[in-house]
Order: structure tokens, then sequence, then C-alpha cells
């Protein structure tokens, strides 16, 4: 790997700068090295978003979560013998050492075997009404409206296209015309495109009943009016490893109470907060799910996707949150539309 160094980090460096590396490196680890360069850990981008889980502070130390076992090669070891450690070992990074423990290069798995499109289905729903971003919608699907110079939804498909998830259905209800005169067959994106028509409002999940196909993998669903710069592989990778039944893509959320809040004991005061800011943890409208999840969606009705995940919940099967780091923006109101354009250039 060139330019090593953009990985390094040191035992006493923060989550935060822990994340950045990992961001700025692109392989989805940081490797944790001691002041005489020796291999000390690993960070992973799956550390990291556990910590964010148990709501670890992003300027506290990567001390307690980094793995301090982690898994290296001698120099000299060939790519066979590299490749068997990756899948004994279930990981897709070894780091290279000298004898001195000097990490001198790093073997990335997807480096020499070159990803293939993934077969796994992707739904995109994209059939709402758009009413609170009205009159922009009066003649125009809310997922086709600009961006950044192109629709909403082009910018989805092609993040798509880039993990290599190009089996792609489209959800449409308003104006479906619209989406698919631009889309076609998706060929021209790099996509295979194809489209269920809601005749009425079905929900975030109703319409997956309309799906005719029969899927054997992890399947993603996604609301249409988002914008994200996440990487579906990883979501893909999280889903699996969890061993999930039902995975939702989460955030967190501040809101700030915009007064004093007050503690009372009976009639008396006990403690006075000015403007306290509470923190949530939100569902993004990003999910992967598998193929039995389908079955427990009642036929032609409205439903949401928060209520299959409580039928998924309540039969006791697996699920998961796969907290985003990543840049979101949901664009439901006009100043989250103006927000939208005046970033897009910054993160895409």
């Amino acid at each position: 790997m060139k330019n090593l160094s953009k990985i390094f980090i040191k035992e006493n460096s923060t989550i935060k700068e822990a994340l950045n590396a990992i961001d700025t490196g692109g392989v989805k680890i940081a490797l944790v090295l001691n002041n005489d360069g020796q291999l000390l850990g690993t960070v992973s981008d799956g550390d990291i978003r556990k910590s964010i889980l148990k709501k670890e502070n992003l300027s506290g130390s990567i001390e307690k979560i980094y793995s301090k076992n982690p898994i290296a090669a001698k120099i000299g070891c060939t790519k066979e013998e590299l490749l068997n450690l990756c899948h004994r070992h279930r990981v897709d990074q070894i780091p290279i050492i000298n004898e001195k423990n000097n990490v001198i290069d790093l073997y990335v798995l997807n480096n020499f075997i070159l990803p293939k499109n993934r077969s796994n289905k992707v739904f995109l729903m994209v059939g709402g009404l758009g009413k609170r971003l009205r009159p922009l919608t009066e003649d125009m699907p809310k997922p086709m409206l600009h961006v950044g110079g192109k629709p909403i939804l082009q910018t989805i498909v092609e993040s798509f296209v880039k993990n290599g998830f190009t089996n792609i259905t489209m959800c449409s209800g308003y104006k479906s015309h619209k989406i698919q005169e631009f889309f076609g067959d998706g060929s021209q994106f790099g996509a295979d495109i194809d489209y269920v028509i809601e005749n009425h409002r079905m929900g975030t999940a109703g319409a997956l009943t309309l799906i005719k196909q029969i899927l054997d993998k992890p399947f993603f669903v996604m609301n249409g009016d988002l914008l994200t710069n996440v990487n579906f592989e990883n979501m893909l990778d999280f889903h699996e490893n969890e061993n999930s039944k039902a995975t939702m893509c989460v955030r967190e959320y501040d809101f700030k109470v915009p007064f004093g809040v007050i503690t009372l004991d009976n009639k008396k005061i006990t403690l006075i907060e000015e403007k306290p800011v509470h923190s949530f943890i939100v569902n993004a409208g990003i999910y992967l799910l598998e193929p039995e999840c389908i079955d427990l969606i009642p036929d032609n009705q409205f439903f949401d996707m928060t209520s299959l995940f409580e039928r998924v919940i309540s039969l006791d099967e697996n699920t998961a949150a796969f907290p985003l780091q990543e840049y979101w923006l949901d664009i439901g109101v006009k100043s989250e539309y103006d927000q939208a354009n005046a970033e897009f250039h910054k993160i895409f």
C-alpha cells in the first residue's frame, strides 16, 4: 500500500483521530504503533461503529476499543499464505512486519481479488408525494429533484453501483413515469433497473409484497430522498457478521431543549439545566433484510419498516443497528433541500 503513514496512529490517539485515519486511508483499518514504529494493534471500521453505539466520546482514547492482538505476517510471506491468513481469521487486511515488528506494508485482500458485482437486490422506495416540498414537487417526484446538478435518485443509484450493487428495483407511485423515462432499464448508469408501481400508498415496507422474484440473499431497502456516502459493502459485511435477520442504519441525533430544564423534588427545585442537549439514536432509512422478512409483511396494505422490525423483534430474531459515521441528509423540507445543494460538491 502506498503512503502507509495515512493509517498510522498512536496508542494515545482519540477515536476521532482513528476515524479520520480510516476514512483517509480507505482500507477500513488504522494501525496502532508505538513511538518506535512497532505494531501494537489495529482499529477497524467495525470497532469505531460499535464504540459509537456504546456512546463512547469521540474525543476519548482508543485504548478501550482497539485490538491488541493483531493478525500480522512476517516479511517474505507469499500471496497464498497471506490469502490463507485472511480466510482463516476472517479479515481483509494483514499488516506486514519485519523482524523488529515495524510495519513495512499492508496486504489488502480486495487489492488482489477485484470485487465482482454483488447480486444482492436493492429496493429504492421512491413513491412518496413529497408534500412538504411543494411547490417543487407539484410536477416532479421528490427523488427526481436536482441536487448538485442531477436527481437525488441518480446519486443514490450511482452510489450503489460504485459499491458493486447493480440489481435495482424502484418502488414508485407518484408521477412514476418521470422516474421510468429518466432511468429506463438502468444500462446507461451501469445498473439493471426494473419497477414496481404502487397503486395506493403502501409505506416503506408494504411495496415489498409486490415483488414477484424469489430472493435468496440479503437485500437493501432505502428511502429515495436520502443523500449519503455510506459504504454499502461495509453494511452488508456488518449484517452478515452479526448474523442479523434485519439490519437498520442508525445515526445519532442531538436535540437541544430551548429552555432551562428544572428538576423538582415535590415543590423544591433541585437542579436547573440551561438548554440541555439530549442525544438519541434514530432510524436513517437504510435497511438490509433477509428474504424471509417479506413473509412478515401483510399483503396489499400500508406497512412501515418500523412495524416490520417490531415483528422481527417479537419473534426473537436477531436485529442489528449499523451506525452511520458518514455523511447523511434526509431531504424532507425546503431548508434541507437548500442544505443538500450547498453541501453536495464538498461531499460527493
